[in-house]
């Protein structure tokens, strides 16, 4: 059988260049798809916080024209092997477009706005283009990772009319986060590309003088998926669509959700270097060690038989976080102790400080992100918050699993996919969860687990299980094959 050959385009690539979730999607993925037979390729710019000591670039092709801003701008395109596989990584070298030290050049990480960004990302969506010509390799499908990458299905539709060999190229768009969208002015993107509006019918579907990324690739990739089966079913709907609802129910049919996995070799408690003692589903002595060692760390009493209530966390309205802050004096006046690791908005920083300072004896609240730090929480916590407004996919519910620490969700995106609510008159169940967005629901959520915990038989049932579910990405990656053998019929 002939190998599916798929390029991948994405703005971050774990470890490489990375900002959040997507470049951990981009370094994950690729791999298990090569392991599974598949002849797969990514497609990343060269910036300037590219480090060329810690990855061996070899430069594949020098001064490659890519007809851009109406001129000829010139490229260079380096390979490195993704590391820890052999997945060709190509970096697009251009020092005017893409050569700067930083990934996203506005502040709310990636959604858009400014001219500069919308002549890289549109920069990166044309000359990955490029690279099929000079590699003598065109792939059967170009995966395109979010809005950065947005711009591709709609200029390969232009370029194919003159250009037979891009014809049969197909194109699958995953979003990551519906939010971010890539809204820009749409002269600018026109104009860099050497496009007019009558070009294809969908550039002429402009919102005022603005255009999506985002949306010109939901209007054109040949087919479309999101992070989790819930998020595909709930962005068709108002409450959840941001504005692009519409659009999407129009390609409903072309849309599904596949959960992303995690890497179960990183995050497994019985190698995990960053914590204070390993252990495993066969043998937990080693979690009761680490949850004294994070006691100590947060300088709270040391006490096996209290539960320690954890979070890691981004601090953002998305996380659920004023549901947190809501909750925090009734979880003080319980038999619990709380963790919380993060970093975001200042507003929100500052509530959560506010919580460890007025209860010291029973609440630690890290502001900052630290790697270490967050794996001794997943590791030595009872129990997991993520009380999200919304989650396309979440990753800590997973690895907090993983962890044996049980997770407290409510019922949205992959958190609904990932985590069954505990039902005591079979005793399954994964963790405990609530349908509302509403502190009183979050609250009793809690309240099941911390009595559940009192039962230390069925808790350690729990425990043992969920330390055995599959998050491996080699799941997804299987159902990521069958889309494109779907899309190449």
């Amino acid at each position: 059988m002939t190998k599916i050959k798929v390029l991948f385009v994405s703005a971050e690539l774990t470890p490489i260049a990375k900002v959040g979730g997507l470049g951990d999607v981009a370094g994950a993925l690729p791999k298990a798809l090569h392991q599974l037979g598949v002849d797969v390729r990514i497609a990343l710019p060269k910036y300037g916080i590219v480090d060329e000591k810690k990855y061996p670039l070899k430069k594949i092709a020098q001064d490659v024209s890519i007809p851009y801003n109406q001129a000829e701008e010139k490229i260079n395109i380096y390979e490195t092997p993704l590391p820890g596989s052999e997945v060709p990584v190509y970096l697009i070298d251009s020092k005017k477009y893409l050569g700067d030290n930083g990934i996203y050049f506005e502040t709310d990480a990636s959604s858009g706005g400014t001219d500069r960004e919308a002549e890289r990302f549109t920069f990166l969506a044309r000359s990955s283009l490029g690279i099929f010509e000079v590699l003598n390799w065109y792939p059967n499908i170009v995966h395109c990772q979010d809005w950065h990458a947005g711009m591709i299905p709609v200029i390969l539709k232009v370029l194919a009319k003159n250009n037979p060999k891009l014809a049969n190229v197909k194109t699958q768009l995953t979003i990551h986060n519906l939010e971010y969208q890539g809204w820009y002015n749409a002269d600018t993107i026109l104009n860099v590309l050497g496009f007019s509006a009558y070009d294809h019918p969908t550039l002429s579907k402009l919102k005022g003088d603005t255009i999506s990324s985002l949306q010109q690739a939901i209007y054109n990739a040949d087919q479309l998926n999101t992070v989790s089966p819930t998020y595909a079913k709930e962005i068709l709907t108002v409450e959840y669509g941001a504005g692009l609802e519409k659009d999407l129910q129009t390609r409903k049919d072309d849309l599904v959700g596949i959960l992303n996995g995690i890497d179960v070799d990183r995050f497994n408690p019985a190698n995990d270097k960053d914590i204070a003692a390993k252990f495993s589903s066969d043998n937990l002595s080693g979690k009761a060690k680490c949850k004294e060692d994070l006691q100590k760390l947060c300088n709270l009493p040391v006490d096996k038989k209290i539960p320690v209530v954890g979070i890691v966390s981004r601090l953002t309205g998305q996380k659920g976080i004023d549901l947190i802050n809501e909750i925090a004096d009734n979880l003080a006046n319980e038999q619990a102790q709380f963790v919380l690791l993060g970093t975001g908005d200042p507003v929100l920083e500052k509530m959560m400080q506010k919580i460890g300072s007025k209860y010291p004896e029973k609440m630690h609240v890290k502001i900052e992100f630290n790697a270490k730090v967050a794996q001794q929480i997943y590791a030595g916590s009872d129990i997991f918050l993520m009380p999200s407004r919304f989650e396309p996919c979440g990753l800590a519910q997973m690895i907090s699993m993983l962890y044996g620490t049980v997770p407290v969700v409510r019922a949205t995106g992959g958190l609904k996919d990932t985590v069954k609510d505990y039902n005591p008159s079979t005793g399954k169940g994964d963790g405990f969860v609530f349908e509302k967005y509403d502190s009183q629901e979050f609250w009793q959520a809690i309240i099941r687990a911390l009595q559940l915990y009192k039962e230390q038989e069925k808790w350690y049932n729990m425990v043992t299980s969920i330390m055995k579910k599959d998050f491996s990405w080699n799941a997804s990656a299987k159902k990521y094959i069958k889309l494109y053998e779907k899309l190449l019929k």
